[in-house]
Formats: structure tokens, sequence, C-alpha cells
């Protein structure tokens, strides 16, 4: 039996919707890093109407619970939240760096992949991961740090492919002469939380709307120092 999952993220300048059904994905992707809040619902409600279904015919609902930005991240999981409480939906928290690793390798076939979403204040939100046969081991785990740290973790035993906004916002990583692939993906979508979200349901990583939490990496209280950051 198949499985209707529906995918949001808010987390980055991006805003993403993303659904399977009867086996078909549709998805919608924009970037408005100032208008979450504003086109995240009317998203979600045209995927929904182009499926002819409603929200309670979702059986799973996944969403990008960070890294990214703080006002970002907030405006997800309170939409998962709400949506999952209304529609008594279990929910799936994806990570974002994650979600453009599978992005990698399902547009470029990769399977060793290094995460970075810029940070601001010179820091990156990085991780590196490893697809497997069960999915995506973490070689690196996922931290905030300045690009000259995650460069000294980067492990590029397998040439590794470089995804997210963090690789040209910092010219630390354009002096790196090891070998390495640099992708053109640079936010993550909705699109391929979906994948991430089936192999997280086989693994019993199912949760209840009231047990999600975002995933910011950096503390609350730096980010209120920077009221006009997103």
């Amino acid at each position: 039996m198949t499985q209707t999952i529906l995918a949001l993220d808010t987390a980055t300048e991006a805003c993403s919707v993303a659904l399977t059904h009867l086996g078909k994905v549709t998805y919608l992707d924009e970037l408005s890093p100032r208008t979450h809040t504003q086109r995240i619902l009317p998203m979600i409600d045209k995927l929904l109407a182009k499926a002819n279904i409603s929200l309670q015919e979702v059986d799973y609902l996944a969403f990008g619970r960070g890294p990214g930005s703080f006002t970002g991240v907030r405006v997800g999981i309170g939409v998962a939240q709400g949506l999952a409480f209304g529609a008594e939906l279990p929910v799936l928290a994806i990570s974002n760096l994650m979600a453009m690793a599978e992005q990698a390798y399902q547009t470029e076939g990769a399977t060793n992949v290094i995460a970075l979403i810029d940070a601001r204040m010179n820091e990156v939100y990085f991780a590196q991961y490893q697809r497997t046969e069960q999915g995506w081991q973490e070689l690196v785990p996922e931290q905030v740090c300045a690009p000259e740290k995650a460069i000294e973790q980067f492990m590029l035993g397998d040439n590794p492919t470089v995804v997210g906004t963090g690789w040209q916002a910092y010219s630390q990583f354009s002096e790196e002469k090891r070998p390495l692939v640099v992708s053109e993906i640079t936010l993550p979508s909705a699109r391929y939380m979906l994948e991430l979200a089936k192999i997280a349901i086989a693994q019993g990583k199912v949760q209840q709307a009231m047990e999600i939490e975002p995933v910011y990496l950096r503390n609350e209280v730096t980010w209120q120092k920077l009221p006009h950051k997103q």
C-alpha cells in the first residue's frame, strides 16, 4: 500500500512543499526569504487541491526541522505542529542538511556529501554524509562552526560532493585545493524530504506533534542579538 506523505520546509530562504500520493510526486518551490508565513499554507492548499485530497487523507507529515534561519525553523515547526494536531497526523522531522544530500544523490548520484548552509557571522551549518543501503550515515555530525573548522573535518576519501549556500559564502572554501565536486544545489527542498521520510517511517522514527523539536544548532540567545536577520 502506497503512503501519502506531505512535506514542507521553511528553514532557509527557500519555501517548499511536496506530496507523494498514489505513487506520484508533486511539489512547489519558491524563493521567498521573508514571506514564508504568508506563502506556506496557500502552497500546501494548492498541492492538496491538485491531488484532489484533503489534509485528513494524508498519512504522514514531514517537515524541515533545521538547521536554518531561526525564524524559518520556527515557522516550519509551528505550521507542522498546527497541521498535525488538526488532522491527527504522525510527524517526521527531517534534517535540512540531509535533504540536500538526498537531492545530490537523486540528481547527481552522489553518495558522499558535504552539506554547508550559511549560518552568518562567519559560521556554517555543516555535516558530512555517506549513503548506505539503510539510508544516510553521518560521517561528521551536524554542527555550527567556522569555515576553517569545517574544512579541518572534511573526509575526502571518495571525492565528496559539496552542497549548500555555505560554500559560496566564504572565501575559505574556495581556497580548498583538495579534490571536491561542487554541486549547484544550494538550498534544501521538501521534494527530497519525501524519500527521507519513507526511510524514517521504515526505521520507526515517527513522532507525534507534541514531541517534535526544532534543531537550531546555534542557541536562541545568539539569534536574539540579530533581530534584523531571518
